[in-house]
């Protein structure tokens, strides 16, 4: 060792060297980790390969501007560079939109930190901003929900509302549903969707939203999207947000409608009338028996309150 070279610690050889196995024999032995990325953009593009487009968007988004208040690489931030940015968070912003933001911050060092690239995961300290549940404020009831699908006039866009509540789909799902993935069974149907987590389920439709889907198809190709748009492509996600947002308002829903709404309608009906929680959770696609179990607690069907003497 030159005077040049510092003398580094053993945790510091660690850091960069990685177990191999040698060929002569067999035995374990350190070489060098491989460098996975040379820069920040480097390392952030790493990060999103692979997720939702639109978890792409919104997370280039959210770090586009954390980078730009901090002004600093991501090798050279501090807990107090991200304590001082989440301070200076707009207040006007809703809960959730602040969570969204220091979640994909958080995120991104821990990626970057199981990467090696960064030396100490620094967003570990963070505390991420507790919500309040509102999806008990976001949970139609049937009448509000048959109203509004009774009162759009458009058959595709009925047939899509339709398809929303009787099959609990995501937005992303109905876009892009082909011909290709619908299926006869006796009377009615099926429908097969790629979703969220790379998860793909198939979901019986009552007869009648079969029926009402059957009626939109004008074209023999498996490969033509179910619900087209004016240039017969498949229908934008933001294109079905303004259907649902008419659709609501046209029915005098006094409520910010959105798409998820109809998912939520849907769990939460279908648990009311007695249907079995798993049953729900298969149909949905949740992972855990927990997220199904939230629409049970959002509306309780008795509470011991009723046991009280009043």
């Amino acid at each position: 060792m030159t005077e040049s070279q510092p003398e580094s610690s053993a945790a510091e050889c660690l850091i960069h060297s990685t177990i191999m196995r040698s060929p002569e024999s067999g035995s374990e032995v350190l070489g060098p980790v491989v460098q996975q990325a040379d820069t920040d953009n480097q390392l952030i593009e790493l990060w999103l390969h692979g997720r939702p487009k639109h978890t792409q968007r919104a997370y280039r988004r959210e770090i586009g501007k954390f980078l730009d208040a901090t002004n600093l690489p991501l090798r050279s931030i501090r807990l107090i560079d991200i304590q001082n940015y989440t301070d200076d968070i707009p207040s006007c912003l809703k809960p959730s939109s602040v969570r969204r933001a220091l979640t994909a911050v958080k995120s991104l060092f821990a990626f970057g930190f199981r990467l090696g690239y960064l030396n100490f995961d620094v967003g570990r300290a963070m505390r991420l901003p507790t919500l309040r549940d509102e999806l008990a404020d976001r949970i139609l009831s049937e009448v509000d929900v048959l109203r509004i699908i009774s009162l759009e006039p458009q058959p595709r866009n009925r047939a899509i509302l339709l398809t929303l509540y009787a099959g609990g789909f995501r937005v992303s799902e109905i876009c892009s549903i082909k011909w290709r993935h619908l299926q006869d069974r006796d009377a009615a149907g099926q429908i097969t969707v790629f979703g969220k987590g790379g998860k793909t389920r198939t979901v019986l439709m009552p007869q009648a939203v079969w029926e009402a889907l059957l009626k939109l198809r004008d074209s023999d190709s498996s490969e033509a999207p179910v619900f087209r748009s004016r240039k017969k492509g498949h229908l934008d996600e933001s294109a079905v947000w303004r259907i649902v947002s008419k659709a609501s308002e046209r029915a005098g829903i006094d409520k910010n409608v959105s798409c998820h709404w109809f998912r939520h309608a849907h769990a939460s009906h279908a648990l009311d009338r007695g249907c079995p929680i798993h049953l729900v959770q298969a149909t949905l696609g949740h992972s855990s028996i927990s997220t199904t179990g939230r629409y049970l607690h959002a509306r309780p069907t008795d509470s011991s309150g009723n046991y009280l003497p009043f």
